[in-house]
């Protein structure tokens, strides 16, 4: 019975809160009000007999009753890539950081629940129905469309539609000039939390500021650099720190573009650490970014990482909780400065900052290091639901990347971790065949190896590290996941190499 009562009474309240907004909406008058709320209370004792007569046990095998479903989710978005029809493959880019922006736009806004990138960039280039796509990402409405690209003109048509029956929502086509395309984000933004009734109150959500270039191709060369600074690999890093350079060519007070260049070569030195050159320039450019934008959240994040890798911790830490302070959901002010308290010692507080990054992040990385974090805190019950995410979440980012060692290497690890040796060996070979020029691959390979009692492999992956220029004596000397090799003469000769 008390289900019963208790859906009559949700079904009320939620009559109630329509009712009210309907009079403010459509201007329906007072009276109206009042008699539904007379009615719903002279039908309460009707409901309860009712109730009490259906929810009568039949016998005292009787399964009970299952619990109230949720509310229901109307105000779940995804965001699919949107499709490129200029016909020409560079321009994938546009289609893509366009749906990126608009995630992020949307993760803004109260009371909206959005599907995050790596859960929505799956269905790139999918035939799959929507609803069905829908019904996968756990949303209620799918936000897709097209972009097309002709001189300095664009257009982007797009729909959001309905997962429960397929309808439309909400569509709109843009034809304006590239300029326009800050524009274009945020009333797409707008226009679908609006069509979910997502803005609860007029002044609850904010748009983003946003730093314009003085020429639009600055945004461009921008957005190619932020599509493969989410890639790993070293070429890509080195790719995208090609495209930040363009942008700034383009325009030099970007200050996105000087941000984004000095993450690109901070990741480079932190991955892959054969050259010095790239934490110099990484200096450089965060410095110049600061400079033109000193409220530039990433800009600080940049300089966090920067000056950590520098070996000066306190100024590191000041950039990072500037970071924070501007924008407590970017990511990378999360994660790098739980890299930095993880290498510190301070276990507790990278493991936050690594769980709080992988709330705003759907990353293998940042769920992987929180695991490891706790493991080492002797917290491994804790860290087995993380393991598990990391694993799921680099399994999905290798469907949209399958040439990614580092998230092979991750993926080979977690597995192992997870009592799955077998599959972990198998993904940690794959990582040395898809990037067999990559020093940082075989060094990270080295340690699955000697982790696992293989300290032949290990070894002999450690020398090949080597050859291909890796020479970071601190990760040699301080590792853990190397100290089962620590006695082996090989491992000394090593050391005394690098």
């Amino acid at each position: 019975m008390p289900s019963v009562v208790g859906i009559y009474l949700a079904a009320g309240w939620g009559l109630l809160e329509f009712t009210d907004w309907a009079t403010g909406r459509f201007g329906l008058t007072e009276s109206l009000e009042t008699a539904l709320v007379v009615t719903w209370a002279v039908l309460l004792p009707l409901a309860v007999t009712l109730a009490w007569r259906w929810g009568k046990p039949s016998s005292p095998h009787s399964p009970a009753s299952p619990a109230p479903a949720g509310p229901p989710r109307n105000r779940s978005v995804a965001v699919l890539p949107f499709v490129n029809l200029s016909g020409r493959a560079e321009d994938e880019y546009l289609g893509d950081g366009l749906s990126e922006e608009l995630i992020n736009a949307l993760a803004n806004v109260p009371d909206l629940q959005v599907a995050s990138r790596t859960s929505a960039f799956t269905y790139k280039g999918s035939s799959k129905d929507i609803r069905a796509i829908g019904g996968e990402l756990n949303v209620s409405s799918v936000l897709e469309g097209s972009v097309q690209r002709s001189g300095n003109r664009i257009r982007v048509t797009t729909q959001l539609v309905n997962v429960a029956d397929g309808y439309h929502l909400w569509s709109e086509r843009f034809d304006r000039e590239m300029e326009d395309v800050f524009a274009i984000e945020d009333e797409i933004a707008e226009q679908v939390a609006r069509a979910l009734h997502a803005i609860l109150k007029s002044q609850a959500w904010q748009r983003r500021p946003r730093i314009q270039p003085s020429d639009i191709r600055a945004y461009e060369y921008y957005l190619r650099g932020q599509q493969f600074l989410l890639q790993s690999r070293a070429k890509s890093l080195r790719y995208a720190r090609e495209m930040f350079a363009r942008a700034i060519q383009v325009d030099p007070a970007y200050a996105p573009a000087w941000a984004g260049a000095a993450e690109a070569a901070a990741l480079i030195h932190m991955f892959y650490p054969t050259l010095e050159e790239e934490l110099e320039d990484a200096h450089e450019t965060s410095g110049e970014a600061l400079r033109l934008a000193p409220e530039l959240a990433e800009a600080h994040a940049a300089r966090g990482l920067t000056l950590f890798l520098m070996h000066r911790p306190e100024e590191a830490e000041q950039a990072f909780q500037e970071a924070l302070r501007l924008d407590p959901d970017l990511y990378q002010a999360r994660y790098f400065h739980g890299r930095a308290c993880f290498q510190e010692g301070r276990l507790e507080e990278a493991a936050a900052e690594f769980q709080a990054a992988a709330m705003i992040r759907e990353d293998y990385q940042a769920a992987f290091f929180a695991a490891q974090s706790l493991e080492a805190l002797g917290r491994t019950e804790e860290a087995r639901p993380l393991l598990v995410e990391a694993l799921r979440v680099a399994e999905k980012h290798m469907e949209l990347n399958p040439d990614d060692p580092r998230a092979a290497t991750m993926r080979a690890v977690a597995l192992c971790r997870l009592g799955r040796p077998e599959e972990g060996l198998h993904w940690g070979e794959r990582a040395l065949e898809i990037d067999p020029e990559d020093a940082g691959i075989f060094y990270n390979v080295a340690c699955l190896y000697s982790l696992e009692g293989i300290p032949d492999k290990a070894i002999h992956c450690l020398e090949v590290a080597l050859e291909k220029g890796f020479s970071n004596l601190e990760w040699f000397e301080k590792d853990p996941d190397l100290e089962p090799l620590r006695e082996d003469p090989r491992f000394q000769e090593l050391l005394e190499r690098i």
